[in-house]
């Protein structure tokens, strides 16, 4: 087998793609490794963008996932500051936006998600206003710095994760904020109404201006073309100075979907991540896989599922197959608050609170027909392993006794295991 013909090629360098690179040659693939990434800069965390790298009190060097010594060693080539253009897959050959190709004997797409494009009336989606940002990259938060000043207006759409995360960064920093959410609540479709009832006190607290049910009506922009108001429907205007839009993601599959694999919501892969075509397997936010804890098929867009299917390909690539069968889990720092989440809680019946919400420390689970399905924990990480453990064991819980903290989640935690 020839050196291209034996190449193992990963497009896209986030979490995912940097992880699988290493991974494969740690499980002991001898040929070829070229990772493939459209930013001109080595993988680095994304997570912090919309914390300590935002705030200016962390570094993109810092931010850095593997030193460059890292791939050295491991042998991966890195091709940044490019973009593969198509596949095909009838000659397994990727052609590139430079012009150049690359043949590969297995590929691995990590190709990522990217933010949602905010739509409104007065907005021409060609030409993007200076001031209305989003957060992926390290150059979105660049855009964003010449206006991120204390004494500033930041107007956020969408009270998700990323935007409520950038808020407790803005108020830290001085600047006015205001949250416009389009649900009844914030973080409504993943938190129980108590959960939201918390963090949304949090924010007001800080001095962050909540506004839910607010939808927009409109766009206004200056002479220079900038956001300069925006008309909520009940026909509030609200200026500012600098606008974020959080209001989620759409995951990177035109790549996929040229090359004729099945796409629905994601790359379908099954268990391996192998897609339709099983020499390309596909992972993190752009997946879509089965998950037996749910029995049902899930995408995700968080870095512990994107590493965690990183290593399950790699795995697979060398003869050492293994299912992915993985809790989902998920964080979130705002202000003194730090939030672990486990397992999805959609479809949930019940919410039960342990501890309390006053004393910024609690877990709320999640139930369904008496089991577990999630839990957040609220600056209790002792907890946050026993929770794992209680959503990935199926069995039913007393929720009387997921209530009383006399009763230790270890000694819960070991008898769903029983």
């Amino acid at each position: 087998m020839s050196a291209d013909t034996a190449a193992v090629v990963v497009v896209g360098a986030g979490h995912a793609g940097a992880e699988a690179a290493t991974a494969v040659r740690q499980a002991g693939h001898v040929g070829r490794i070229v990772l493939v990434g459209d930013e001109p800069r080595l993988p680095y965390h994304r997570p912090p963008l919309s914390k300590a790298y935002l705030a200016g009190t962390t570094t993109l060097e810092a931010l850095l996932l593997k030193q460059q010594t890292v791939y050295d060693k491991a042998e991966v080539e890195l091709r940044t500051g490019v973009k593969v253009e198509r596949i095909e897959r009838e000659n397994k050959r990727m052609v590139l936006s430079d012009r150049t190709t690359l043949a590969y004997s297995r590929a691995i797409l990590a190709t990522g998600s990217r933010p949602r494009p905010l739509l409104a009336v007065g907005l021409d989606a060609g030409n993007i206003p200076s001031n209305l940002c989003y957060l992926r990259t390290t150059d979105d938060v660049e855009r964003m710095r010449g206006r991120f000043v204390e004494g500033a207006r930041l107007l956020i759409i969408g009270a998700g994760y990323i935007g409520l995360e950038v808020a407790a960064v803005a108020r830290k920093a001085g600047l006015h904020v205001t949250v416009l959410e389009a649900q009844p609540r914030v973080l409504a479709r993943v938190a129980a109404p108590s959960v939201s009832a918390f963090f949304e006190s949090l924010h007001r607290e800080a001095g962050v201006d909540i506004r839910v049910g607010a939808n927009i009506e409109s766009i206004t922009l200056n002479a220079a073309g900038d956001v300069e108001a925006v008309i909520t429907n009940d026909g509030t205007q609200i200026e500012a100075d600098l606008v974020l839009a959080g209001i989620g993601v759409i995951p990177n599959v035109e790549l996929a979907s040229g090359a004729g694999l099945v796409v629905d919501n994601g790359i379908v892969v099954n268990q391996f991540t192998q897609s339709s075509d099983p020499d390309i397997l596909a992972i993190g936010d752009c997946s879509n896989h089965p998950n037996p804890i749910y029995g049902r098929r899930i995408r995700l867009e968080s870095v512990p599922n994107a590493l965690e299917q990183a290593r399950i390909a790699a795995a697979f690539i060398c003869g050492k197959p293994q299912a992915y069968a993985s809790v989902p889990w998920f964080w979130s720092d705002q202000y003194d608050v730090k939030l672990q989440m486990a397992g999805l809680s959609q479809g949930y019946d019940l919410a039960i609170t342990r501890g309390s919400p006053a004393s910024k420390s609690f877990t709320t689970f999640y139930l369904q027909n008496g089991i577990v399905i999630s839990a957040d924990c609220v600056n209790r990480a002792p907890e946050f392993m026993l929770v794992k453990k209680l959503v990935a064991s199926r069995r039913p819980i007393d929720p009387a006794l997921l209530a009383d903290e006399s009763v230790t989640l270890k000694s819960l935690a070991e008898a769903a295991a029983v």
